[in-house]
């Protein structure tokens, strides 16, 4: 093999192994045994809370991108009006970035361990800043 033709196939592994490591393999379709369950709400929706008025936080749509721990993005998805999101994954180690406005609502990145045959619970909760 030349040494072109050999630096062309080692980039062409290179790229597969880079491709393989972002985790586009680690999603899963809708029917997946395991994967992710969320919720996203957006509070405080009032300055001042009682127990006489409550205020509670509310459902809210946004895009979350998936990650494998560390590393590559594996999806993106929205959760919907309802809040609810669902993403089917393999087994491992994820990191959950929701999309924050700027500057609110914000919300923080989260870790997230998927177990075989389970689906693990998350809610997301942005800051409003309202205060």
């Amino acid at each position: 093999m030349r040494r072109r033709e050999r630096y062309v196939a080692s980039w062409g592994v290179a790229l597969l192994i880079l491709a393989s490591a972002c985790g586009s393999g680690d999603l899963l379709g809708p029917g997946a045994a395991q994967g992710i369950d969320g919720m996203v709400l957006v509070g405080p929706q009032c300055p001042v809370q009682s127990l006489d008025d409550p205020c509670p936080d509310l459902p809210y749509a946004s895009s979350i991108d998936v990650r494998v721990l560390g590393g590559g993005l594996v999806t993106s998805v929205r959760s919907g009006t309802d809040g609810v999101f669902r993403v089917g994954l393999r087994p491992g180690f994820y990191t959950l970035e929701p999309e924050s406005g700027d500057p609110f609502p914000i919300a923080q990145s989260q870790d997230v361990e998927v177990r075989v045959d389970e689906y693990a619970e998350v809610t997301i909760s942005f800051d409003t800043g309202i205060r």
